[in-house]
């Protein structure tokens, strides 16, 4: 059982990584999980105060990621038009990997820009907000990304501590 505990946590941890990119899965909380999972394991010993203070860590990055792109679109004159156009943007990248690794980036500008531009903003304000729009976005993203690869890293590091242990037979 601890064998079945430890890889579906660490593919857990991989989904919470792509999480971090994808708007439609909460990376930080499924990357929690997984650290639950190998805690719940009879070889590595219960910590409430590391579980409870990543789940923290996790929730307040998750709130912080939706407060964030609001925050910058508001910030640079914006509205929810450039948001949602971030948003679609991120996804027609992630459909279409038309500019290669480069679309992750491309596209989310695009998409704001042209949800500004559909909310009947002037060119200028438009290009504003989208830039305010993506840069809240790619904020929110690293935000993440580096904790949901903290979680991957020190769930490696705490498998590996206890591997004779889950894996003695």
């Amino acid at each position: 059982m601890d064998i079945a505990l430890l890889v579906l946590g660490f593919i857990l941890m991989l989904v919470g990584i792509l999480g971090s990119f994808l708007p439609v899965l909460p990376g930080p909380p499924i990357s929690w999980v997984g650290l639950l999972l190998l805690y719940l394991t009879k070889a590595v010993p219960d910590n409430w105060w590391i579980l409870g203070g990543t789940l923290v860590l996790a929730l307040a990055i998750t709130i912080m990621d939706y407060v964030i792109p609001a925050a910058g679109t508001k910030k640079f004159g914006g509205s929810k038009a450039g948001m949602w156009g971030t948003i679609i943007g991120l996804l027609v990248a992630i459909i279409f990997p038309v500019f290669g690794p480069f679309g992750i980036i491309i596209w989310p500008f695009i998409g704001a820009l042209v949800g500004e531009l559909m909310n009947k903003a002037d060119q200028k304000t438009a290009m504003k907000a989208a830039f305010g729009s993506f840069l809240g976005f790619l904020t929110g993203t690293f935000m993440k990304f580096v904790l949901t690869t903290a979680y991957l890293i020190f769930f490696v590091i705490v498998a590996i501590k206890y591997a004779g242990e889950i894996f003695s037979f």
